[in-house]
């Protein structure tokens, strides 16, 4: 990523990502790429990080706040295909299918139950508890159990208390501080997110903390919640409250990279308000966006956020 950036003198990354016809025949790409990048966007694209909020709103106006592992799973099989759910989502899908009961069904063959899945699904909680730290990261819990156990669901409920706390927090770093607490204080989980906090406090770059998270958490699959969370954790840390340096450098830190800018995203968003969020970010985006939830295809952001507001009120 760093040699495609730095070719177009985009380094450090602070916009969409320059792509050329020569690029794509020296690079190897998704096969989105062409309508993700620089000057191909023409709205939002589908992804499962713009999926699980939608699926996460259509299923609080249907069941309500007091949702359980038994609701998720009815709006996964009513509303989610099942070849756009992957790793512990795709495992519990299958389960479901097989009748496992869904208090269970994240336990049984599914070796995935600590990766990002859970923690992809947060921020609907916290958009729906601004300000209530503790209250998201529960709603989160009733989420993650379907699919996730351990650090895993503690993923999930460390992202949306991000989320819920960025409302009222005074900056990142205190919205940080909140979240952390709602973790069990001797998981990996919370040991992590402590080392890359006192990675940040030591002084070193950014550059350097990738190094030294590299070295600790490199043993864990890319797509776990451990080196994520790190990963998201030093794009808020190092973002000198600035979208697009959060944003940026989350995705230059790899692993899932869609997931932890996203996450970022969404924090970054509510502490600076909308008005502050850059216009080459916005506007390409034409307040579209795409999803593979049933009903949901095509649809306004901005009626996704009322929606979402309407569930506050």
């Amino acid at each position: 990523m760093r040699e495609l950036l730095e070719r177009h003198d985009e380094y450090p990354m602070r916009d969409y990502l320059t792509v050329t016809d020569q690029d794509a025949r020296d690079f190897t790409f998704l096969p989105w790429w062409p309508t993700t990048t620089k000057g191909r966007i023409n709205g939002g694209e589908r992804d499962d990080d713009i999926d699980y909020p939608i699926l996460g709103m259509h299923m609080l106006e249907t069941h309500g706040a007091g949702i359980g592992p038994s609701q998720v799973a009815d709006a996964w099989l009513r509303n989610l295909p099942y070849l756009r759910v992957f790793t512990a989502e795709r495992a519990t899908y299958m389960n479901l299918l097989n009748g496992v009961d869904p208090e269970q069904a994240g336990e049984v063959r599914n070796p995935y139950r600590e990766w990002i899945g859970a923690l992809i699904r947060a921020d609907i909680f916290g958009w729906t508890n601004p300000g209530r730290d503790f209250e998201a990261a529960r709603a989160a819990y009733r989420d993650a159990t379907l699919s996730h156990r351990a650090n895993g669901v503690y993923g999930e409920m460390w992202a949306a208390a991000l989320v819920a706390a960025a409302f009222n927090a005074a900056d990142v770093f205190e919205v940080i501080e909140r979240a952390n607490a709602v973790l069990p204080p001797h998981s990996r989980l919370a040991e992590a997110v402590a080392h890359v906090r006192a990675l940040h406090d030591s002084g070193i770059s950014f550059e350097e903390a990738l190094e030294q998270f590299d070295a600790a958490y490199g043993h864990y699959e890319w797509v776990h919640t451990i080196p994520n969370a790190a990963v998201i954790m030093a794009g808020l840390l190092w973002s000198g409250g600035d979208f697009s340096v959060a944003v940026g450098n989350t995705i230059m830190g790899g692993r899932d990279t869609d997931s932890n800018a996203a996450t970022v995203g969404s924090i970054m968003g509510i502490l600076l308000g909308a008005d502050a969020l850059p216009a080459h970010w916005v506007e390409p985006l034409q307040d579209r966006t795409r999803s593979a939830v049933f009903g949901f295809a095509e649809m306004r952001i901005s009626e996704l956020a009322d929606r979402t507001l309407a569930l506050v009120r």
